[in-house]
């Protein structure tokens, strides 16, 4: 059965495919031509799928937990198509209100304020209006000045966007340093997991007009509410396999075989050859050049790809003898801590009868690499500190465990100019499609750029095959006062 949005001029095999690699880009290809119906041979070296969206058992707990809290939004709206299609969109739930920590400076009673963030019954981009106005920790005449930013920012032209680094489009705009630390930073540091001398004025744009100004419901935050392993290598595993896709996790391919400038087949790392007539490399951009031909690996756009820088993002996870806050999860302004998850509150497990993790938070800190030059122990010491100056409960909890986890290349950095080294799918060789959020997709490094690299891959191969195929899913629609606001 095809989804909506999806058109097939056929439904007839008419050729088969193999994509290299399991993360959501490669997933999100097979899942798209499964329904179109096109044999896929999927092939992951882990013994699981889901890339960097991946979790492992804590030995010490015996739980099962992500190396880091992956999150999408509301105008995520291919990766949300893509979780509908394949039936996990159970296993998240959308927030509806954000919860803000002010910073340490501001404390109510001696303890840092709670602002509650949340849309009126107004359109875009009115909704948040009251949002903005209840973040106590900004002053009105700040609260102006933002104001005024995020409007400039939105009529931003897009030359200029893309050529200038953020920081120093804040000092043109006369952004006091208050709102810079207290507002633009605490947003796009985690959306973007860069500072912001090293994030594009588009990449900023694209996470404030999609985000908070296009569309009522742009700005709300999916979280999923079960390990990612039970997502990807659980339910979208009995999808794919049901869909007629062919799994072989283990199966590390060693390089692309080309013949006459076209891909022959794959070599698998034991040596076994498998041929198919479309092949999809969707692994990290720096993995790509590895597997060409040494004539192929200084050819553009492979040549560029290591131009492409990353950013780290660390995760600390801990585990208390009681709970010590009831917020399902925690944006902490000011701090070294950037986001507090409630992991114990696991809506999807219980709903399955299944045991939830006792006292268990999660926090993330973004553009890590300050972080990973530090000692686990130091590190957790400070954010435990943080946690306690935050609520009561805390301070008086027990931490009984607790871990760091760095993924030191979890998304490539979206530097000014970086667009220009980013490939489209269609790579050189006719039958080879790259795919990843790395790859040219319109969005920074997100859960939904590398879904919407997996469509674009798959409409380019439909199109091979003699198709008429449109996978890839609209944007959510622009409110008519955001129109008329931007012009």
């Amino acid at each position: 059965m095809m989804p909506i949005g999806w058109r097939v001029r056929y439904s007839v095999c008419m050729g088969d495919v193999i994509v290299i690699g399991g993360g959501l880009a490669g997933l999100a290809t097979s899942v798209a031509l499964a329904q179109a119906g096109v044999k896929v041979t999927l092939l992951e070296s882990r013994p699981r799928l889901g890339g960097r969206a991946s979790s492992f058992e804590d030995a010490s707990t015996g739980e099962l937990i992500d190396n880091c809290q992956h999150v999408a939004m509301g105008c995520c709206t291919n990766f949300q198509h893509f979780c509908r299609v394949t039936g996990i969109d159970d296993s998240f739930r959308r927030e509806q209100e954000l919860f803000f920590v002010a910073p340490p400076t501001v404390t109510t009673n001696n303890h840092p304020d709670v602002c509650r963030f949340s849309a009126m019954p107004l359109p875009a981009p009115l909704h948040l209006a009251t949002a903005f106005l209840r973040l106590s920790y900004l002053t009105l005449r700040e609260k102006l000045a933002l104001a005024r930013g995020l409007k400039a920012l939105a009529s931003e032209r897009a030359e200029t966007a893309r050529q200038t680094n953020f920081a120093d489009w804040l000092t043109e705009q006369r952004q006091p340093a208050s709102v810079i630390e207290r507002f633009w930073c605490v947003v796009l540091v985690s959306a973007l997991s860069e500072s912001l001398d090293r994030v594009s004025v588009a990449a900023g744009r694209k996470v404030f007009v999609d985000g908070f100004l296009a569309n009522r419901h742009g700005w709300e935050v999916w979280l999923p509410t079960v390990p990612l392993d039970e997502l990807y290598s659980g339910q979208l595993t009995r999808w794919l396999m049901s869909h007629g896709v062919e799994v072989r996790l283990k199966s590390g391919v060693e390089r692309l075989v080309l013949e006459n400038d076209r891909v022959a087949a794959v070599e698998l790392r034991n040596g076994e050859h498998l041929s198919a007539q479309q092949f999809v490399l969707a692994v990290p951009q720096h993995r790509v050049r590895s597997f060409l031909p040494d004539e192929w690996q200084d050819k553009p756009p492979f040549n560029r790809l290591d131009q492409l820088e990353t950013a780290p993002i660390a995760s600390v996870h801990l585990w208390f003898d009681r709970p010590i806050t009831e917020l399902p999860h925690a944006v902490l302004v000011g701090r070294l801590s950037h986001w507090m998850f409630n992991r114990a509150r696991g809506e999807g497990r219980e709903a399955r009868g299944e045991r939830t993790p006792p006292n268990y938070y999660q926090v993330v800190i973004s553009n890590a690499r300050e972080v990973a030059e530090r000692s686990q122990v130091e590190v957790i010491a400070e954010v435990v500190s943080e946690l306690k100056a935050i609520w009561p409960e805390a301070a008086s909890a027990v931490l009984l465990h607790s871990r760091m986890i760095v993924e030191h290349k979890a998304v490539f950095s979206p530097l000014p100019s970086s667009d220009e080294l980013r490939p489209a799918q269609q790579s050189p060789i006719a039958n080879l499609q790259l795919a990843g959020d790395w790859t040219q997709t319109g969005w920074p490094a997100t859960m939904e750029g590398a879904v919407r690299s997996g469509f674009l891959a798959a409409e380019n191969i439909a199109r091979l095959f003699g198709r008429n195929a449109s996978m890839l899913q609209p944007d959510l629609p622009v409110s008519w006062l955001t129109r008329w606001w931007l012009g």
